[in-house]
């Protein structure tokens, strides 16, 4: 049953910046009730030789697994009165606790100490009076024609060349064997040239042969694991060249436009490759503003971050990472930290406002953002609002309403000029 925090005696210590220490004493009954009732329930559903089920005295079980279970009783009663603790005085860590200095006697009372962080308390005293440039990200026609471009590759077909050596951007099909060593017979590949799906010395080599041909060429190949086992062999191949095959790309007209989406002509799919070239600057544009604008707002009001906030943010960038070793885990936080410090700068400063300003996203605004995408989807908002609720996208959708209004309430306390 749950530890009644009331009986606890409890005190906090506020260590250095945002440490803080909680000193706990469960009383003596408390800790016999809670060890009564696990023996109880032991006895309840244990088997022993000469005892019918959940009829062993407790007697035989204290002597039997009295130890274990007073380990388990320890841990199961610290966890909960440090839990209980920290909802009775609404205490949110952003850290995993540290337990030490755990004293307890048999009928004596149990007591303990849990450290944690907390979240740093952002004090930001300049908010505007800023003067932050927007910048100008244009979409020319260049920019269509490369998109267009794409499209013409993905819907372009592979022709067979039945003779010449092939370039760089054809499709090659060969097999290869090694015979300066007994391999057996030649493996067989098939790869586009020049995107590094081969070594370069085997494209070069592969390259000189005509379509039907083959040579024979001394390879330089690079060998081993990681960076530091990293060793080069030479090896002693014989290429065949079966095949090579020419990308054909599609003319560039209505029939095109047609074959790539819901589109009768070749402007029309113009217009909307633009559109979403445009809407696509107009987000970039908007990013950059917001980070020169978050980078002023930080140089105004510097604060620093726990160091743990910083583990659990690389920790959440790396998934699974409990088995990383620790000089891996030590590498990747490096790797990690300037993006750690600056998401997390970031959203501190979104939460500070947004509470300060009263900027949190509503019931209301959260629902016509998912009517709005159940439009797009051509879906029902309520389809939508469980699938966002399901993959536990519903809480990010929230934060960007609120930092869109954030940021909002940001770009009015200063002045925003348009780049030259």
């Amino acid at each position: 049953m749950p530890i009644d925090v009331s009986q606890l005696r409890v005190s906090m210590e506020e260590g250095e910046r945002w440490r803080r220490t909680l000193s706990i004493t469960v009383p003596s009954e408390m800790v016999r009730a809670e060890r009564k009732a696990a023996i109880k329930k032991l006895s309840s559903r244990m088997k022993l030789p000469g005892f019918r089920e959940g009829k062993v005295p407790e007697a035989v079980l204290e002597k039997r697994f009295g130890r274990a279970v007073e380990e388990e009783l320890l841990d199961r009663v610290i966890g909960d009165a440090y839990r209980g603790v920290l909802r009775e005085r609404e205490l949110k860590p952003i850290s995993e606790g540290e337990v030490r200095d755990i004293e307890y006697q048999p009928e004596a009372d149990l007591s303990f100490q849990v450290s944690f962080d907390v979240a740093p308390e952002v004090q930001l005293d300049r908010l505007g009076g800023f003067r932050v440039e927007r910048p100008a990200v244009l979409v020319t026609d260049d920019d269509v024609d490369k998109v267009l471009d794409r499209i013409r590759e993905q819907e372009g077909s592979w022709v067979a060349v039945e003779e010449g050596m092939p370039v760089t951007g054809e499709q090659v099909g060969v097999r290869i064997q090694r015979i300066d060593a007994d391999e057996g017979d030649p493996r067989e590949y098939e790869f586009v040239l020049g995107q590094g799906e081969a070594i370069a010395e085997v494209e070069r080599a592969i390259e000189s042969i005509e379509v039907g041909g083959s040579g024979e060429f001394t390879i330089t190949i690079p060998t081993g694991g990681s960076p530091e086992e990293i060793s080069e062999e030479s090896r002693t191949l014989r290429i065949f060249l079966d095949a090579r095959k020419q990308r054909e790309l599609p003319e560039l007209n209505d029939e095109l436009a047609q074959a790539a989406g819901d589109f009768q002509t070749l402007d029309e799919l113009r217009n909307r490759i633009r559109e979403d070239l445009e809407k696509e600057a107009s987000r970039e544009e908007e990013g950059r503003l917001r980070g020169a604008l978050l980078e002023q707002i930080l140089n105004a009001n510097p604060f620093e971050i726990p160091e743990s906030m910083v583990d659990q943010y690389v920790r959440s960038a790396l998934g699974d990472s409990k088995e990383l070793p620790e000089d891996q885990m030590a590498e990747a936080k490096e790797h990690f930290r300037p993006q750690a410090l600056q998401a997390i700068k970031r959203y501190l400063v979104v939460s500070r406002v947004a509470e300060s300003q009263g900027l949190s996203a509503t019931d209301d605004e959260l629902d016509t953002r998912i009517e709005e995408i159940a439009t797009r989807s051509g879906t029902n908002p309520a389809e939508v609002y469980a699938r966002l609720q399901k993959s536990g996208q519903l809480e990010q959708l929230e934060r960007e309403v609120t930092e869109g209004k954030v940021f909002d309430f940001l770009k009015q306390e200063s002045t925003i000029v348009e780049a030259a």
